[in-house]
């Protein structure tokens, strides 16, 4: 991939909230694996919502109802477009990645897991793709084994292929870690668990903001993302599913538009998505989404995502050069996220030193206990990037690191 096209003066400027100082200091925000920031066009269009057309959707007849119902299914459309969905009716709205999963555990789950079957998940994931599965398994008597990473902080696929047999009924993993940045190899993962007869559900909570993805190419079941990890607003997200599966799945929650028809006799069900969209939605956060959608469009993505890796390998360079730091994990492939440890320190009080400074990083176990636990580590500081960042914050970063290793050792 080539950034040529992409203006990062220009998109750095479209970002209000990094125009501010922190503690005497210029902000320099590099946490975006937790949460991205947000465009003034996201802002914006959430804005206009509350502003001009504030309704609820698909139950009046009023315009302000007929315009929040169109904002609102025009952005499941555009998402729909965004990971190439072969319809838009397979787009489910929900809080988020953690929700997601949670729908197709509460769902899919229980109808398809049963005593001894087993779910395979890797060390690298998110708490989110790893008790939601424990608490099925512990209901209905399966169990939840891990697939292993080797010291490079990559999924061991010989232990995958080793551990991939009949009991296997769903495979869960993420396309790429928020822990370490690592891509990993879904297209190997998916093919070999199809042909094993197995269910796949890709976290792609980290990966849709640094890479285009397919779901008619990527050959998933179910796909899973945030809204505010894509430059949308909190509180919206997306589980993608394949229609047949989404069909025979039955609601998760009770309650208005998920239904048909309601009679004390017996109650049926509306058809997808509604069907698994109970209650009034987050109507703002999915027209912010897709405005952020819009903005991604703008900007040139691919673009972007290759200056945003730039500007990843240049901070892997800087690191090189200071003996003290030492990178954890070390991937083949890695977008996003530098995690790392600074000797004589606790990664807490880097966090903090950097902060006095207004570099804004996370510490601590990024939700991925076992993989720390593998490790060795009670946690790591993680610096991570998006395409608003620069090479100037990459400098300011380690400016903090010397200070943070001149003052400890």
């Amino acid at each position: 991939m080539s950034a040529e096209g992409f203006d990062a003066v220009k998109v750095r400027g479209d970002f209000p909230i990094l125009n501010q100082e922190v503690n005497g200091h210029p902000l320099v925000y590099l946490d975006s694996a937790a949460t991205s920031q947000k465009p003034r066009q996201v802002i914006d269009a959430i804005s206009d919502y509350y502003l001009n057309y504030n309704s609820n959707v698909h139950r009046a007849a009023h315009t302000l109802s007929d315009r929040a119902t169109q904002a609102f299914e025009n952005s499941r459309t555009k998402v729909a477009k965004f990971i190439n969905s072969p319809e838009a009716r397979q787009v489910i709205w929900t809080r988020g990645t953690t929700e997601s999963i949670n729908l197709v555990a509460n769902t899919w789950g229980e109808q398809h897991v049963k005593a001894g079957n087993t779910i395979l998940v890797s060390a690298l994931e998110h708490h989110s793709n790893i008790v939601p599965w424990q608490m099925l398994a512990q209901r209905k008597g399966a169990q939840v084994v891990p697939i292993a990473v080797t010291e490079s902080g990559e999924i061991d696929l010989d232990d995958y292929q080793e551990k991939l047999d009949s009991s296997v009924v769903l495979v869960a993993v993420s396309q790429i870690s928020n822990a370490l940045g690592t891509v990993n190899p879904i297209a190997e993962i998916i093919t070999a668990a199809k042909a094993n007869g197995s269910v796949v559900l890709i976290d792609g909570a980290q990966a849709i903001a640094h890479t285009l993805v397919d779901m008619q190419e990527m050959g998933a079941d179910f796909y899973t993302f945030s809204g505010h990890k894509l430059f949308g607003p909190t509180g919206i997200g997306v589980l993608w599913g394949r229609a047949e599966l989404l069909e025979q799945m039955p609601p998760w929650q009770g309650g208005g538009e998920m239904i048909d028809r309601v009679r004390f006799s017996g109650t049926t069900f509306n058809t997808i998505p509604h069907k698994f969209e109970a209650g009034t939605p987050d109507i703002a956060g999915a027209i912010g989404l897709g405005a952020a959608i819009d903005y991604l469009h703008s900007i040139n993505f691919k673009a972007a995502a290759a200056y945003e890796q730039s500007l990843l390998d240049y901070c892997i360079e800087r690191a090189l050069q200071v003996p003290q730091i030492k990178r954890i994990g070390h991937p083949h492939q890695y977008a996003a996220v530098f995690s790392f440890l600074v000797e004589g320190t606790h990664p807490s009080d880097v966090g903090m030193l950097l902060d006095q400074q207004g570099v804004a990083i996370r510490t601590g176990h990024h939700c991925a206990q076992p993989l720390m636990e593998a490790y060795g580590l009670p946690g790591t500081a993680r610096a991570s990037f998006a395409f608003y960042n620069n090479r100037d914050d990459v400098d300011r970063l380690f400016d903090g690191l010397k200070k943070a290793i001149a003052l400890f050792n």
